[in-house]
């Protein structure tokens, strides 16, 4: 019997047919079907935050695995030990943070931390001995494991074990947020809806677009990004060329897990530090990185764009009874993309 075949055409007319439904009943549950949900009812002032906190949230995501994309997408490193060095940098600027205020745990208030020295100094020192720990582990125990990914995964998840024991030794299970500076702690009217929104998200957006520019600008108009680009699709003739492959990988390396830091003690600072956020940070820059596509900062700045609203949007627009089945949302934004693009929206073959 013969077997139904679509062509090309068809199939992109069907999966544009099935995104514009897709568009249109969120548009309706929105305006008209969420009287049941958290809002109760439509207004813009609701849809205004909604979006701005998927935006912000995203710039989160994005900064976190923005150092994942270029470990495990470009430099085809599978590191699973991302999530505990965003939580490590989170506890060393935590940690630093209440050692030079002074005050403990207990009564440290935004009023009482100064923007650069009680803030950012700690994150930054955070960021990078983060890196420096990431380097020492790709140096001593992955870059003899080059292009073999089951032994990477392995090697770097009983690093993320055994260093997620260790801070909860050392830092305790019950969860602590990094106080950020009054400076930040306000909120701007942005003259859109009678909107007021938080600073400190507004900040951390644009920290995000800074990275990604920087990133963007290094790997594509530098020296030693052009030849982390090239040592990806041919490492063998890069190294014929007489050029060290190991010391620009190893710059690489530090620079993701640098930036895992970084987002550790943003996100400190955005929420809060706990025992089995690293596993949840993981996740959250592997979703983003699977729906970029692996090897594009491009892909992984529309893919952290796509789970932030898609997180913020069900959060905020399902019905109370169900706001805590909005992950389901995600893994469907998910399965859409692998359906219609296998190697994510930017991606290419490895």
């Amino acid at each position: 019997m013969r077997s139904l075949t679509l062509s090309p055409r068809v199939r992109h007319a069907l999966v544009g047919v099935l995104l514009a439904a897709i568009l249109a009943f969120l548009v309706y549950w929105i305006i008209w079907g969420a009287t049941n949900a958290a809002t109760k009812e439509f207004g813009w002032n609701t849809l205004v935050a909604t979006l701005l906190d998927g935006i912000t949230r995203a710039g989160l995501y994005f900064l976190v695995a923005s150092g994942f994309t270029l470990i495990f997408g470009l430099m085809r490193v599978v590191n699973m030990a991302h999530g505990a060095f965003f939580l490590l940098g989170g506890y060393i600027a935590l940690t630093l943070q209440r050692r030079w205020v002074g005050l403990g745990d207990i009564g440290l208030t935004s009023d009482k931390i100064s923007f650069w020295q009680e803030w950012v100094i700690p994150i930054l020192i955070g960021a990078v001995l983060v890196g420096f720990v990431g380097l020492a582990m790709q140096q001593t125990l992955l870059r003899w494991n080059q292009g073999q990914e089951l032994r990477q995964a392995l090697i770097t998840i009983a690093v993320s074990i055994i260093a997620a024991d260790l801070m909860l030794d050392h830092f305790g299970g019950i969860a602590k947020d990094i106080a950020f500076p009054l400076a930040l702690d306000r909120f701007e009217n942005l003259h859109v809806a009678e909107v007021q929104y938080s600073r400190f998200r507004l900040f951390i957006l644009l920290i995000a677009v800074l990275v990604g520019l920087g990133l963007w600008l290094w790997l594509k108009f530098t020296r030693t990004g052009m030849i982390v680009r090239a040592g990806v699709d041919d490492r063998q003739m890069v190294q014929a060329l007489g050029i060290n492959i190991q010391i620009t990988f190893a710059i690489a390396f530090f620079v993701g897990s640098f930036l895992a830091g970084l987002g550790g003690g943003m996100g400190g600072s955005f929420a809060s530090l706990a025992p089995g956020l690293d596993g949840q940070w993981l996740l959250n820059s592997l979703v983003v990185v699977i729906i970029g596509g692996m090897g594009s900062l491009v892909g992984a700045a529309i893919g952290a764009l796509l789970y932030g609203m898609v997180d913020a949007l069900a959060t905020t627009y399902l019905p109370i009874e169900y706001s805590n089945y909005s992950i389901i949302f995600t893994f469907a934004l998910l399965a859409i993309v692998l359906a219609v693009r296998p190697n994510g929206l930017f991606g290419r073959p490895a």
